[in-house]
Order: C-alpha cells, then sequence, then structure tokens
C-alpha cells in the first residue's frame, strides 16, 4: 500500500471507511514485524505505542488470523504480527431494538460496532474470560468492566452442572457462566 493510499484511507471518517476484502487476499508471506498487539488492546511498534488511533484503526482494518497467527495483509504482501491475548476490546454495551433484554448492541475500543447474536457470538476461553467474534474470525476479550455490569443483571438459572449466570439478548443467550 503506497503512503498516497494510507493518507487517504485515515483521512476518511469511521462512515466511510468500509473493511477491505482481506479474507480474499492470499499474498506472499513477507517475514515478521515488531508490532505487538498487548492484552490490554494498545499497539506497540518496536516497543513503542501508537498515539495515532487513525493509524491503528487503519491497521485493525487490514489484520487477518490464519490458524493460530495473525498478519497484516494487502494484495500484495503478508507480514506477521504478534498479538498477545485478542487483538480487540470489547469495551462498550447498550441495549439495542427491544430496549431491556432486548437486542446488545456491542463496540470495541477501535470502534467496531455489531449485534451481539448467531454471527457475534460469546465465547468463554480456556483463561475462563469471555470474547465475541468482531469479524472474520478476529475476536475482542470482553472488558473486566463491561462483563461486571453484564453479571450485575444477569438471572440465576439452575441446571444439571451447577447454575448458570444468564443474559436474555433478544433471541440469543448470553451465558457468563456457570457456578
Amino acid at each position: 500500500m503506497s503512503l498516497e493510499k494510507i493518507s487517504t484511507q485515515l483521512k476518511l471518517s469511521s462512515a466511510e471507511q468500509k473493511l477491505p476484502p482481506v479474507e480474499l487476499w492470499d499474498p506472499p508471506y513477507c517475514g515478521e514485524i515488531d508490532i505487538v498487539i498487548k492484552e490490554d488492546g494498545s499497539w506497540y511498534h518496536n516497543g513503542t505505542v501508537f498515539k495515532r488511533q487513525k493509524l491503528v484503526k487503519l491497521f485493525a482494518s487490514v489484520l487477518k488470523k490464519e490458524g493460530d497467527e495473525y498478519f497484516l495483509v494487502t494484495p500484495v504482501e503478508k507480514v506477521k504480527i504478534t498479538v498477545e491475548d485478542a487483538p480487540f476490546i470489547l469495551s462498550q454495551w447498550s441495549w439495542g431494538q427491544g430496549g431491556e433484554y432486548g437486542e446488545m448492541q456491542l463496540a470495541t475500543t477501535l470502534g467496531d460496532e455489531f449485534i451481539l447474536g448467531h454471527d457475534h457470538p460469546l465465547h468463554i476461553g480456556d483463561n475462563g474470560c469471555l470474547y465475541v467474534t468482531v469479524r472474520r474470525n478476529l475476536m475482542a476479550k470482553v472488558h473486566r468492566n463491561v462483563f461486571y455490569q453484564w453479571a450485575d443483571i444477569a438471572k440465576e438459572r439452575k441446571t444439571s452442572s451447577g447454575t448458570e449466570l444468564v443474559l436474555p439478548c433478544g433471541s440469543y443467550e448470553l451465558v457468563l457462566g456457570c457456578f
């Protein structure tokens, strides 16, 4: 991607930006670059935090996961980066259509917005943390504050394996865990 194209993309508003079709691109592997997405969602290059949020959003738009590895891709090159946990952080939520216990609108720290459901399901990781599929096969870790808000309004339901914390969200049930 040329510097001119990057500059043009950075100038677009969030509403004007469309995600590139990285799932259709299979460029040659060009090596590894010292970019790390930390566990808290911050991006670093050569040990220095990215300070321009628009640049982070641009790189996040060309992020691709293959197996357990993450890459930044363009139609002509693919470079490997390091992701410590999940590339996104789920930081906001609100009730959408249907009001309380209707659809749940979610947002990441990078501005991705979507409705929790079958296209964007909740997962419980091996580490016990909650994750939501954002796009393609990229996950957002549910921020602790969001989890506590959900746990505060969730309902208890007895099952054969114990008691579940359940939050109904329209036609989707959000199971926060079992104890």
